[in-house]
């Protein structure tokens, strides 16, 4: 039997510390749960964009973000949201906002780093939540995440029992393809900037190829690629409460991602 094993990286692969700033409010929202936050409202689109941390930081914090956007031509991903909107609808308002500031997003990539600068391999991805509804950049926002202890050794497990990795994720494909390469998993198999619909169609595309594909994520932007896999695995290492719909579709949860070394041993012994 041929098993293949897709993860989510952010909360499963990576210990992740995540920041918001609410614009309307002139709140930073530290330690918060992006996904969820997006998800809590059905007109906001969670968009990754390719900036450069230490340009935004450089960057006169008075300046509206937009413009800063459009004159350095930074573009943007979907990364989550909970109905089908096009780029070309995303970018719109993303492109012409008046509210949120450069600074807005220095203020949460500062405070990521203050947190996670210890780390000695550490990737950061900033980003928006755009709500649809009221045509405007509602959050900005970064996230940091690092490598959870293991998870290296998983991969490398994996791969010696013959078992290829997947990497579906709603972060910028650059950030992942550098921790891929730390975690021994192929760039070809990165897939990064994933919706969750994305995501559910890359299960049904490995589906295909393998006997079995096995998906193991952490959080509601991965229940459409659990529901899709043949094994849906939950990870609980990433501290926070989690949907009970998560629950319902797992197989198995697990406390830490070497667990899924174990899972798959036994899938593949059942098959002897």
């Amino acid at each position: 039997m041929s098993v293949a094993v897709v993860f989510d990286s952010a909360g499963t692969l990576l210990s992740t510390y995540r920041t918001a700033k609410d614009i309307s409010h002139n709140q930073l929202l530290p330690n918060v749960e992006t996904t969820t936050l997006t998800f809590s409202s059905p007109d906001r689109v969670l968009v990754v964009l390719h900036v450069h941390s230490k340009a935004i930081i450089d960057t006169t914090a008075g300046m509206i973000l937009s413009t800063y956007l459009v004159e350095n031509n930074i573009g943007f991903g979907v990364s989550c949201t909970r109905k089908v909107t096009t780029a070309d609808e995303v970018g719109d308002v993303l492109y012409t906002d008046c509210h949120a500031l450069v600074g807005d997003l220095a203020e949460c990539i500062r405070n990521v780093w203050s947190v996670c600068r210890r780390e000695s391999i550490l990737t950061l991805n900033s980003g928006a939540i755009i709500n649809m509804a009221q045509q405007r950049i509602e959050f900005t926002i970064t996230a940091g995440g690092s490598p959870f202890p293991g998870a290296k050794e998983t991969i490398t497990a994996l791969h010696r029992m013959g078992v290829p990795t997947f990497i579906a994720s709603g972060d910028r494909l650059a950030k992942l393809e550098l921790m891929a390469d730390h975690l021994g998993i192929p760039r070809d198999r990165v897939y990064g900037v994933a919706t969750p619909s994305v995501k559910a169609q890359i299960i049904a595309d490995l589906k295909q190829e393998y006997d079995c594909v096995v998906m193991v994520g952490d959080g509601i932007n991965d229940l459409g690629a659990m529901q899709a896999a043949d094994l849906a695995i939950l990870t609980e290492q990433q501290p926070g409460d989690r949907p009970a719909d998560l629950y319902s579709t797992a197989h198995h949860v697990v406390k830490s991602v070497d667990a899924v070394v174990i899972i798959v041993q036994e899938l593949l012994a059942q098959d002897r």
